[in-house]
C-alpha cells in the first residue's frame, strides 16, 4: 500500500478493508494510482547511506523501490497486491532498472523476511489496525542487518482532525512515539518525530501530517 493523501477528508461510517482484492480493484487502471516520484521523506532519509541490499515492505506499485534501485541500491520489494507489483515491474523496466528490483507478492500478515539481513528496511505508509501492525514491525527490524537501517513513514493520527487526506479511520493512524514503543529497544532510535508534507490539491495547497521513526542497528 502507499500514501493515500490524493483521497481528501471524506470521512466514511463504513469499516475499513485491506485485502488484497480491494487493493488490485483500486490498483487496476492504466495510469498509476500514486505519483510515480519517490515519498519526499525517504529520499531525505536515504540519500547518505551506501547503497546496497535494501528490503522495501508495502511497495505498492513500486516508485519508492525504483527510486531506491536507481539510486544503486539492490531491492526487494514485496506487497500482498499482485495487481500493484506488476506495474511496479512495468516501471522499473521503463526505468531500467528492473536487473536491480527482486519483485514479491505477498501478505506482510504472514510474510517473515530474512533475519539481520539487509541494510535498510523501509515501510511506507502502512496503514492497517494496530494489532496487525505490531507484529508486522517486530519481523521488519527483525531484518535489519547490523549496521543496517530502518526507516517508516505513515500518515500521522494527529492528520485526521489536522492534515489533509490519509485513511479517516482512527484505528488505521499512529504516531511516531508508538513505533518506536513497539520497537521495544531493538534499535538505536536516530528520529522519532511529526512531520508535515505539503500537497498540491485543485483547491490549493494543503498540508499531510505524517510520523517519521528511524533508527539503526548497532
Amino acid at each position: 500500500m502507499e500514501d493515500a493523501s490524493s483521497s481528501g477528508n471524506v470521512k466514511s461510517n463504513s469499516p475499513p478493508t485491506m485485502e488484497r482484492e480491494d487493493w488490485n480493484k483500486r490498483y487496476a487502471t492504466k495510469e498509476f494510482l500514486w505519483t510515480l516520484e519517490a515519498n519526499r521523506f525517504l529520499a531525505e532519509e536515504v540519500t547518505n547511506l551506501k547503497p546496497a541490499n535494501a528490503l522495501e515492505l508495502a511497495t505498492g506499485e513500486g516508485r519508492n523501490a525504483v527510486w531506491l534501485a536507481d539510486q544503486g541500491w539492490s531491492v526487494h520489494a514485496v506487497d500482498f497486491s499482485d495487481v500493484a507489483i506488476e506495474k511496479g515491474r512495468q516501471l522499473a523496466s521503463a526505468r531500467q532498472v528492473a536487473d536491480r528490483i527482486e519483485f514479491q507478492v505477498a501478505d506482510l500478515r504472514e510474510y517473515a523476511p530474512k533475519a539481520r539481513h539487509f541494510d535498510l528496511v523501509t515501510l511506507i505508509y502502512l496503514q492497517v489496525p494496530w494489532d496487525e501492525l505490531k507484529p508486522i514491525l517486530a519481523r521488519a527490524v527483525d531484518a535489519v542487518a547490523p549496521g543496517g537501517t530502518f526507516l517508516l513513514v505513515a500518515h500521522d493520527s494527529a492528520n485526521l482532525k489536522s492534515g489533509y487526506g490519509g485513511p479517516q479511520h482512527a484505528d488505521l493512524l499512529y504516531t511516531a512515539d508508538q513505533v518506536v514503543a513497539a520497537l521495544g529497544g531493538a534499535l538505536q532510535i536516530e528520529k522519532a518525530q511529526r512531520v508535515e508534507r505539503p500537497v498540491i490539491t485543485e483547491s490549493g495547497l494543503k498540508v499531510a501530517i505524517d510520523c517519521l521513526v528511524r533508527g539503526r542497528r548497532i
